[in-house]
């Protein structure tokens, strides 16, 4: 009884000392240099936590201008018009999608309709009503059907199975809408997830998209999810997966990131290994991902993704400098990996934020000297 109350004991400290960390990630294993409240993120034009946009990785002014008017209005037209006019092969037309999917799905969340009152979402509802030989509205629909599952239900229930195969028939409609459109059958990735594929089903969908869109970075990252240990693969098979996109990723490209993506889904629970984010593995994918972001074009709509990611393994690494001249690049936006993962992705954020201008500054950095 004894050690069972050391345990608990040990436990609760753990939850009032390291309320920020996520759940499956390991604790940091030693202090930083300098303490997070010491330093004011502020001093370096960084954004204020409650200013931080949780919606996406990074800027996208027209995509905010739509949103704000299709939520403000509730008239889907604008949105159309967006998508329209959004290269349907490039990495922007999958990003615009799943924002508005997410805006819909966070409406209706937020307004279920109870009550006799107009549920939230209802844009969509329109859209698809009124147009519904619209490519980009049956995409949108088939992506808030996905994200619904994944939000409103619990994987492996009858009610999650039945979400997911409405999504399947609404990816195949959305298919049939633009034969040439990468994008229902990326969202069909995360179907091929939920409803756990054949590898044989999953290949068949994976050569669809290679057929349409080969170096699509976020294809690569949903089809990643797949072949993870916690769905239907495995370690192996994921770091096999990560590793070939990266090997035959052509210059410039941010598949040469994915091995980062691939250690961070497969990091430990509780890691107790000192030194784990200086180990040789995980040096070895910040580099991929750092040569990635020098090679990549500016305004390459995934950058922001990797940037994200980057700034978690160099903060636990303590490599403060690099950390805070990824935070200048994206700091304002936080609609990514691995905060999105935390039900607050803002606090989040500023927690390692604080922790990088903490590290910076106790070994000399100053606004003055980060570059910008």
């Amino acid at each position: 009884m004894e050690i069972l109350w050391v345990l608990m004991a040990l436990l609760m400290l753990s939850l009032v000392l390291l309320p920020f960390m996520r759940r499956r990630r390991g604790m940091i294993e030693q202090v930083p240099p300098g303490h997070p409240d010491a330093a004011d993120p502020a001093n370096y034009g960084f954004v204020r936590q409650e200013e931080l946009d949780v919606r996406m990785p990074g800027p996208d002014q027209d995509l905010l201008d739509v949103l704000d008017l299709v939520q403000r209005t509730q008239d889907y037209r604008a949105a159309a018009q967006l998508l329209a006019g959004t290269e349907a092969e490039g990495e922007l037309r999958w990003q615009r999608v799943q924002a508005f999917a997410g805006a819909a799905s966070l409406e209706l969340q937020q307004r279920p309709g109870n009550a006799g009152e107009t549920p939230g979402g209802q844009w969509l509802r329109v859209w698809r009503a009124e147009q519904p030989k619209d490519a980009g509205g049956a995409a949108v629909h088939a992506e808030f059907l996905v994200q619904q599952a994944w939000r409103t239900a619990t994987p492996g229930t009858d009610e999650f199975r039945i979400i997911m195969e409405e999504a399947k028939a609404a990816c195949g409609d959305a298919a049939l809408l633009a034969p040439g459109d990468p994008v229902p059958y990326i969202v069909e990735l995360s179907v091929a997830r939920g409803l756990a594929y054949s590898r044989e089903e999953f290949e068949q969908l994976w050569l669809r998209i290679l057929d349409r869109t080969p170096n699509h970075m976020g294809a690569h990252l949903a089809a990643l999810h797949f072949w993870c240990e916690k769905w239907h693969g495995s370690k192996e098979l994921a770091t096999s997966f990560a590793e070939a996109a990266a090997a035959r990723a052509p210059q410039g490209s941010l598949l040469a990131a994915m091995p980062l993506f691939s250690v961070f889904e497969h990091l430990p629970e509780v890691n107790l290994v000192s030194g784990f984010y200086q180990s040789e593995v995980v040096t070895k994918a910040i580099h991929g991902a750092l040569h990635a972001v020098h090679s990549a074009r500016a305004d390459d709509p995934m950058l922001a993704h990797v940037r994200h990611l980057l700034i978690f393994f160099l903060v636990r690494a303590e490599r403060w400098a690099e950390a805070m001249n990824e935070l200048v690049h994206v700091d304002g936006h936080v609609g990514a990996l691995p905060w999105t993962l935390s039900p607050d992705p803002a606090a989040e954020f500023a927690v390692y934020r604080a922790l990088a201008v903490a590290g910076y500054e106790a070994n000399g950095g100053s606004p003055a000297t980060l570059p910008h």
